[in-house]
Order: structure tokens, then C-alpha cells, then sequence
């Protein structure tokens, strides 16, 4: 049996995202989600449109990704899909410090009284 997966994304008639694995051709998995196949986010923003794929030898390595993904920003979804590397780091780049340096910088700017 073929143990890899397609990673997708699909961009639903309303402007949203969804990103999803399939195991099954890609073919076959928008037809499914065109249909209403299935319950679920797609199915009431019928017809999506396949903007992204990528296929993973292992499952599990699909399934890694897409946890990542969903995660993201939809800019940084968006520059991924682009394949806009330069968009994608600085959309990655942390907009506040970690809280582990915002507790040394307030103790930097507040030293203990002698």
C-alpha cells in the first residue's frame, strides 16, 4: 500500500483557506469536497479551488505540515502559497520579544535598589 499523502490547500468560494491531507488523487479529494461529500468547513463554501499541493512520501510527514500550516498566519499562508521565500521570513520574524527577554529587559531597566 502507497504510505504517502498529498498536503493541500483549497480556497473556498467565500475567500477562506482550508488545508487538508488526502491519501486518495488530488482529482478525487476536490471532487469530494465540490460534492459535499463530507460535513464539515468546506461543505458550505462550495466550490473550493486547488491552490496548493505538495505530496509526502510518509503520512505522518503530511500530517506534521498541516498542523504547521494551520497554525500560520493567512499572510504567511498566503506568501507560502506564493512561494514568496522573502515574505514568508520576515512574516515568520517574532513581532514582540520572547517573554523570556521581556522579563530581563524589565529587569535591565529596573535594577534592584542597594
Amino acid at each position: 500500500m502507497n504510505e504517502g499523502a498529498y498536503l493541500y490547500i483549497v480556497r473556498c468560494s467565500d475567500g477562506s483557506l482550508y488545508i487538508g491531507i488526502t491519501r486518495t488523487t488530488l482529482e478525487i479529494r476536490i471532487a469530494q469536497h465540490n460534492d459535499g461529500t463530507f460535513e464539515g468547513y468546506t461543505r458550505s463554501r462550495r466550490p473550493v479551488v486547488l491552490i496548493f499541493s505538495q505530496w509526502f512520501d510518509r503520512i505522518t510527514d503530511a500530517i506534521e505540515n498541516e498542523r504547521k500550516l494551520k497554525k500560520w498566519t493567512r499572510a504567511k499562508k498566503e506568501a507560502f502559497i506564493r512561494g514568496d521565500i522573502v515574505a514568508l521570513q520576515m512574516l515568520a520574524k517574532r513581532r514582540t520579544p520572547h517573554p523570556s527577554r521581556q522579563e530581563r529587559a524589565a529587569q535591565d531597566d529596573n535594577p534592584p535598589s542597594s
